[in-house]
């Protein structure tokens, strides 16, 4: 079986970044003595900047139709199915782009991968916002160029990642994946904008961060040097034979699936749930989305001292039981609030986690399996922001969809607890020294 090979086989570890020889004789004599680097000596900094600002920016527009549900539905007259289509059609796009965005970073690198998308991103909302956007149709056809912004997830990630050792590679990714936190400029400043203006010239005036950070990546941004070299488009489906590639898509499609769910839905929970101003419900979820965003580091540097496994089962256990209790419908507002950053905060712990384990596993194939694992953490998101509408239309109610995802943290804790023995034995022939 293949999993069985790779898990069994030994690994030959070779300087990475971030390790200085201290003695000569690395080709023979004694193995040498490694001293290594700090966090901030041992990479890239203005790269780790371009791809947090990048991420960000891109994660900014991404979840635009989000803060925009309320005024759209109201303009267009949608069902709360058709919002929730709407505000998950750019996660699943995203979702399916980052799978394809991975194999290009793997083969043409991270920053010409980066810089074509985000100029796909720009011209198309220039577009969008010269032609206008008048009908369900029109929202369904933008959502799918906002998936590309959400593809952003699949360099941003490499870029950081390919720079560091394996020991400080939790919070590499934690603070490139802080970049999440462009989903609370949004949130913020999106509603605001739409009611000065109307919502679709929030559309164009987006385009002015965009540019701005374009041109950033440009000059700071720069691929590592150790980039992998070439392989046949087959090769980089190779990690699905194996169980962990699977196993690291269900449980990210449970941590960042949450995230992106919740922050692309509870505006219009808001909303619906307790009359608020579009406005008003923008600034409650950006509180939720900031608590998740702020700590994507925090959780990868968890981690790194404490061990991935051991900080995402306390993640699903907490995520399932603030699930749960928000699924009982809170009767204010202040305590519905309270929950939603509950349940952030461990979405967005568990997203540093499970990226501080996942380069451990799959080192060669980072760029793959930052396409798979991203494209299954947007399906999540598609499904429970998705969800959330159709329950609120068949029931009356959005509990069904909050116990559902909540099952599903409670199907990867239960996974994690299966595998955390095997991982933590074999891993540690590979990664001598780092937290499994």
């Amino acid at each position: 079986m293949a999993d069985a090979q790779c898990d069994t086989q030994p690994t030959v570890m070779t300087p990475k970044a971030g390790v200085e020889r201290a003695a000569p004789g690395w080709q023979s004599g004694p193995p040498p003595v490694l001293t290594k680097k700090s966090f901030w000596s041992a990479g890239h900094r203005p790269t780790l900047f371009a791809a947090l600002l990048y991420f960000d920016l891109a994660f900014m527009v991404w979840v635009l139709l989000g803060p925009l549900a309320p005024q759209i539905a109201q303009d267009l007259g949608l069902s709360p199915a058709e919002k929730g289509l709407m505000v998950a059609l750019p996660t699943l796009a995203g979702a399916i782009l980052r799978l394809f965005v991975g194999l290009a970073v793997d083969r043409f690198g991270p920053k010409m991968t980066g810089s074509i998308a985000q100029v796909v991103v720009i011209v198309g909302l220039l577009a969008a916002w010269q032609v206008g956007i008048d009908s369900f149709a029109g929202t369904l056809a933008l959502g799918l160029l906002l998936g590309v912004a959400g593809a952003s997830f699949a360099v941003a990630l490499p870029l950081a990642s390919r720079w560091y050792p394996p020991e400080h590679q939790g919070k590499a990714l934690g603070i490139a994946g802080m970049g999440n936190s462009g989903t609370v400029f949004a949130a913020l400043f999106a509603p605001t904008i739409a009611v000065l203006f109307g919502w679709n010239a929030v559309l164009g005036l987006a385009t002015i961060p965009l540019a701005l950070a374009f041109a950033a990546y440009l000059l700071m941004a720069r691929d590592a040097p150790d980039r992998p070299r070439r392989r046949p488009l087959s090769a980089y489906l190779e990690p699905l034979k194996t169980r962990d590639a699977w196993l690291f898509m269900l449980f990210y499609g449970v941590t960042f699936g949450g995230f992106s769910g919740l922050a692309a839905s509870l505006s219009i929970y808001f909303t619906d749930r307790f009359s608020l101003s579009a406005v008003t419900a923008g600034y409650c979820t950006a509180a939720c989305v900031f608590a998740g965003s702020l700590v994507r580091p925090l959780g990868g540097a968890l981690a790194d001292r404490y061990g991935g496994i051991r900080t995402l089962s306390i993640v699903y256990a907490v995520a399932a039981t603030a699930l749960v209790t928000v699924s009982r419908d809170p009767a204010t507002i202040a305590a519905a609030l309270g929950l939603f950053v509950v349940a952030m905060l461990a979405f967005g712990i568990g997203n540093g986690a499970v990226f501080q384990l996942v380069p451990q596993r799959f080192r060669e194939e980072i760029g793959a399996m930052t396409g798979l694992v991203g494209m299954a953490g947007g399906i999540g998101g598609f499904y429970l922001a998705s969800s959330l509408g159709f329950a609120r239309q068949a029931t009356g109610s959005y509990q069904s969809g909050f116990l559902i995802f909540a099952a599903l943290a409670l199907a990867a804790l239960a996974a994690l607890t299966c595998v955390k023995r095997r991982w933590r034995t074999r891993w540690e022939l590979a990664a001598e020294g780092v937290r499994i």
